[in-house]
């Protein structure tokens, strides 16, 4: 069973020789070579140059070996392919202008193509990776888009979310209406291109309480997953503070459900009754810790998981102060195992 025939099995939830094991943000500013890149090229460079793009994203598994690929890419690819202004500081992206009363809305459209580069880039990794490595696409979900639409600078809340949803509820749906459609497209193009699945990041849906959940995000959440089902492409949904949400997002009809560290493993497995395939959920500090502990957190989680229907990540994307050392030594540790 290659890298490849194990990613899917495991999206299936399909027997396999291992888990499989990949990074949230594997392709990153942890990496010495992508901070030799980064020295010479701008953000959107890196993302929307192919051959950087396709550098970048192969670096991890170059280095470390990984059974899948993650597009290096950006969620508000979304926002720019509209024609809204994207910028980036250091205190992290801004969207210009922000949505207040609908009327910056107005004349925001995909154009012909408006992904062509995606799908160019996503091609060239596919040529590259198979038949013997997974490639994974990915996307914003639409509430988490529209929340980058609202909020200023890095959200601390969903509140101008909700308010909106609350006072405009015209000017909501009609911003949700464009974000699903663009996104859409975007996994489309994504999956006819090569990818071998696609995950959506919902990452602030976890702000919400259950009901304004069930509400505001999971009906255009279930509604690109059934517009992409179809394609028959596995689908992943990642939450960020997911526990009093999981079945809801289960509810919206992925393949596999991707959760953070705000639950343990065993408890989702409970909760879910195998309808659902799992990834995650270990804590990027685990990775600062020596290799003899990393080693005995992976098998205690694959134990709690168990080998089918699991994909072993981490519950938060790998961030810039990560040694690579522990990386290697986490995904060293789950090559290792053997039931």
């Amino acid at each position: 069973m290659n890298a490849r025939e194990r990613f899917l099995a495991a999206c299936r939830r399909e027997p396999v020789d291992r888990p499989p094991v990949w990074l949230m943000r594997q392709a990153g500013r942890y990496l010495p070579e992508y901070q030799a890149l980064r020295a010479r090229h701008g953000f959107w460079e890196l993302m929307r140059t192919p051959e950087l793009a396709v550098e970048v994203t192969l670096q991890p598994l170059e280095r470390f070996g990984m059974d899948a690929a993650i597009l290096f890419s950006d969620i508000l690819t979304v926002q720019d392919a509209l024609g809204f202004g994207v910028t980036y500081d250091a205190g992290g992206p801004r969207i210009s202008p922000l949505v207040t009363d609908g009327r910056e809305l107005d004349g925001l459209a995909l154009g012909d193509g408006a992904f062509a580069f995606v799908g160019g880039i996503v091609s060239e990794l596919a040529r590259r990776l198979h038949p013997r490595r997974a490639l994974i696409g990915f996307a914003g979900a639409p509430f988490t888009l529209a929340a980058y639409c609202l909020e200023r600078g890095p959200q601390k809340s969903v509140t101008r979310v909700v308010e909106l949803a609350e006072r405009r509820p015209a000017v909501y749906q009609r911003l949700l209406e464009l974000l699903t459609e663009a996104v859409e497209r975007l996994c489309r193009v994504q999956m006819q291109a090569g990818a071998d699945a696609v995950q959506l990041f919902d990452t602030w849906a976890g702000k919400l309480d259950a009901r304004c959940y069930a509400e505001l995000a999971a009906p255009w959440t279930r509604r690109l997953f059934e517009r992409l089902r179809p394609l028959g492409v596995p689908l992943v949904l990642y939450l960020r503070n997911c526990r009093q949400l999981l079945e809801a997002a289960a509810g919206c009809g992925p393949d596999v459900l991707s959760v953070d560290d705000s639950l343990e493993l065993a408890e989702a497995c409970r909760r879910l009754e195998g309808a659902r395939a799992l990834q995650g959920n270990f804590s990027p500090e685990l990775l600062r810790r020596p290799a003899a502990e990393i080693r005995t957190a992976v098998r205690a989680g694959i134990a709690a998981a168990g080998p089918r229907g699991y994909i072993v990540n981490l519950g938060q994307g790998l961030t810039p102060d990560i040694p690579p050392d522990g990386v290697a030594a986490f995904v060293g540790a789950v090559k290792e195992w053997r039931s």
